[in-house]
């Protein structure tokens, strides 16, 4: 059994819970797996995934109220979305990338169990609220991130776990603070997910520091100004206050990249 090839077998799988069924497996046969590092797969066209929910444009998803049932299921459909979306990203960065140390594809296979943990939360929080995975339309930004940096792991580090994930970081506490003003069991209970996911989003954005810096270290890069451009040339997201400098610090930003983000 070979990590990167299980990886890709549980990126291809199109039923949600098929694929977290994967990942949890793959975990629990780590202690048995080996990686080749220098094989190169064929690229799926893209990745697993079931027919629902509908993708549509970023600025098509409706906004809904989180005081309201139905917004509040919309609101947690949204990062179960998000969730299962980086269950893909961490198994595409274990099979997608070869030749870097085996350490770096259990790493990341630690991240896709997490996030299939992450899924099966919000999940079945949903279930409680009468919902599915599916049930409301979302968007598909994050994965196109994921195609932009496809063929630069270097690129994939930068603009996915320290910047995309990143940004998750400074809004999970605002999330949080919108639900206990709704306060009611479901929301509060939503409160309690979002700190189990928050705690270990910190681990997965640190995991992707140390990589980043890793390669540039390997490839002579300058990380600041290759990041910089690596989000001008992608079309990395413009970073907004307020920032969860608390959580970023532990996630190994340095004092100066905590320095250099914009200010109010």
């Amino acid at each position: 059994m070979e990590i990167r090839h299980g990886a890709l077998a549980a990126f291809t799988l199109t039923d949600a819970a098929a694929k977290v069924a994967a990942v949890q497996a793959l975990w629990q046969q780590r202690a048995v797996l080996h990686a080749d590092t220098a094989r190169l797969f064929e690229t799926p066209q893209q990745p697993g995934r079931p027919p629902r929910p509908e993708l549509i444009a970023p600025k098509e998803v409706p906004r809904r109220s989180p005081f309201t049932p139905l917004g509040h299921a919309a609101l947690l459909h949204s990062i179960a979305h998000i969730e299962f979306n980086a269950i893909n990203l961490a198994l595409d960065a274990i099979w997608r990338f070869a030749d870097l140390p085996e350490a770096y594809y259990r790493d990341w296979l630690q991240v896709a169990l997490e996030e299939s943990q992450h899924f099966g939360l919000l999940s079945a929080h949903l279930q409680s609220l009468g919902h599915a995975y599916g049930d409301f339309p979302a968007h598909d930004g994050l994965w196109t991130m994921a195609e932009n940096t496809r063929h630069s792991v270097a690129a994939r580090m930068a603009l996915v776990p320290r910047t995309l994930e990143a940004r998750g970081l400074d809004a999970t506490p605002i999330i949080q603070a919108k639900l206990r003003k709704v306060g009611t069991v479901a929301a509060l209970q939503a409160v309690e997910i979002l700190d189990t996911i928050l705690r270990e989003e910190v681990g997965h954005v640190a995991i992707g520091n140390h990589w980043y810096h890793w390669l540039c270290q390997r490839d002579g890069l300058d990380s600041a100004r290759f990041h910089t451009q690596m989000a001008s040339q992608h079309g990395g997201p413009s970073l907004k206050p307020p920032f969860n400098l608390a959580a970023r610090r532990q996630a190994g930003f340095s004092q100066q990249e905590l320095d250099a983000l914009p200010v109010e």
